[in-house]
């Protein structure tokens, strides 16, 4: 297991650094077409549709993403869209997560399959946008959810459970610890304080500068929950489903949701933060 996940990892970081690296933006934009379009499929197979009406979602998904880069809105800061986006995140994720597994059935199919595409439209408008703001800032939002990620596993394997009787959120993830999030919050909050020390035009630079450090190290820590919860998110619909991975298409790692439920909040509430 251990070897095809590396192997996978290294394949994916041979197709996913030439495309971020090149002077043109398009080829990355075409890349997160293509994992849009694997996601809107895993998400349709999530929620019970048939093999022709998830490739159908997944067309969908990538022809509105095309449709926005196409028209224009890649170019646009786009304050009220992010601000209403994340908002529902917020909203939308705390209501998921105290209703819990049996409430993600209760939810109409229709509403369910529609708010999955809406998240994923958005996640591509986000990641893409972040591309045009300049790579470095692009990395200094997707760098922050894998420190927070790392950072919770760590701090969760070696306290976990050692502070706090309960689990994060037993039902759902019963892996999960709060000292693994306590961890990951502070892994975010030291790599801007290291990016903001080195320099660059990154996330927490332009944070920084329009809102101070004190804000701008609130804001990272709100990012970094805020992918916890786009994770547990996507456990919680897993687990709803019966399945462990939202497919096999990443061998080793599982499905394209798998590897991208953290960043679904997290890049277009990176977005909002910035156009405040």
């Amino acid at each position: 297991m251990l070897k095809q996940r590396v192997i996978t990892a290294l394949v994916l970081l041979a197709v996913l650094l030439p495309a971020l690296f090149y002077p043109s933006p398009v080829p990355f934009f075409a890349l997160a077409l293509l994992m849009v379009g694997a996601g809107g499929w895993e998400w349709g197979r999530l929620n019970a549709l048939g093999q022709t009406a998830s490739l159908g979602l997944s067309a969908l998904c990538m022809g509105a993403s095309a449709l926005a880069w196409y028209g224009g809105l890649l170019e646009k800061p786009l304050p009220v869209l992010w601000a209403v986006s994340g908002a529902a995140w917020v909203l939308a994720g705390a209501w998921l997560l105290r209703a819990g597994v049996a409430g993600w059935p209760r939810i109409p199919r229709a509403l369910r399959i529609a708010g999955g595409l809406v998240a994923l439209w958005l996640a591509w408008l986000a990641i893409a946008r972040a591309r045009v703001l300049g790579i470095e800032f692009l990395l200094s939002v997707l760098v922050l959810v894998w420190v927070a990620d790392v950072f919770a596993y760590f701090a969760g394997r070696a306290l976990g459970g050692r502070f706090s009787r309960s689990r994060l959120a037993p039902s759902i993830s019963p892996g999960k610890s709060w000292e693994g999030v306590w961890g990951g919050l502070a892994g975010v909050v030291l790599l801007a304080l290291a990016w903001l020390a080195w320099g660059g035009d990154s996330l927490y630079r332009q944070l920084s500068q329009h809102h101070g450090l004190a804000l701008t190290l609130l804001a990272v820590v709100f990012l970094g929950a805020m992918s916890v919860v786009g994770d547990l998110v996507e456990s919680l619909i897993k687990r709803s489903a019966g399945v462990k991975d939202s497919s096999g298409l990443l061998p080793g790692h599982g499905g394209v949701l798998d590897r991208v439920d953290a960043l679904l909040p997290a890049l277009p509430l990176a977005m909002m933060l910035v156009s405040l």
